[in-house]
């Protein structure tokens, strides 16, 4: 019994377990700053309150609302979430020891997930005009969208998986290309050592300076990829739900 292979391992893992510990960090931040709203009310936000309502503002109304519309309030509870899981993890990412150390949104399987949330909620809410812009679009030549070859619906459906598969690849390609940067330059110390002691100390002062470095550029990575995330998510579901508007109307 010992030998044979488990059919399916549900062990946790270190991604998982970070995964764990940021949506609780969330949990815990979200609810604290509800509570001091209703604690509160009318009065000017202090200490965390003050820290996330800037955050919060500035998805609703420079992410949400433009890219949108008026059916941004649907759709905010999910992006203010995958905004801050994003940012959350990316930070984590960069600490060396517990409970930081694991590079959540560098695997591609959570980045997948993410992408597939967002195809998810842009396919379920997609309105009559956004169908009918994929599958019959107005000023197209009858040709092209119909049978024998229906070249534009065809793109069309494919554009709609390549937009998630494009989430998932930007997002785990930035944040996975600065720790194999890192780890990169860490292996050139023993390259280095196995040629002669004195040039792997060399080496391993500048790698340390130049990881230092790079750790700080990734400190704005991580809040970038997740703004990123959320914008391209809010672009796609103004896509799916703006309404049709006549041509020729001034």
């Amino acid at each position: 019994v010992g030998s044979e292979e488990l059919p399916l391992d549900l062990s946790i893992t270190k991604n998982s377990l970070s995964i764990i510990i940021s949506i609780l960090l969330i949990s815990i931040m979200f609810l604290s700053v509800a509570k001091a709203y209703k604690r509160n009310p009318g009065k000017a936000p202090k200490g965390l309150q003050n820290a996330m309502e800037v955050f919060i503002l500035f998805i609703r109304d420079e992410i949400a609302k433009p890219s949108i519309g008026k059916h941004y309030k649907r759709f905010l509870p999910y992006l203010l979430t995958v905004f801050f899981f994003i940012w959350i993890n990316n930070m984590m990412g960069l600490i060396p020891i517990f409970p930081g150390g694991a590079n959540v949104t560098g695997n591609i399987s959570v980045t997948a997930i993410l992408a597939l949330f967002t195809f998810m909620l842009t396919t379920i809410n997609g309105n009559k005009h956004y169908w009918l812009e994929i599958f019959d679009a107005p000023g197209i030549p009858w040709w092209l969208k119909y049978p024998p070859l229906p070249l534009m619906p065809i793109v069309e459906i494919l554009g709609m998986f390549t937009k998630p598969i494009v989430l998932m690849i930007r997002l785990f390609a930035n944040i996975a290309a600065g720790h194999i940067i890192a780890l990169g330059f860490f292996s050139l110390i023993f390259i280095f050592a196995q040629i002669a002691p004195a040039l792997g100390y060399g080496v391993s002062v500048l790698t340390i300076v130049f990881v230092v470095f790079m750790s700080v550029l990734e400190l704005l990575v991580a809040l970038i990829q997740a703004y990123v995330f959320t914008l391209l998510s809010a672009i796609f579901f103004g896509m799916a739900t703006a309404e049709h508007h006549e041509e020729g109307h001034e």
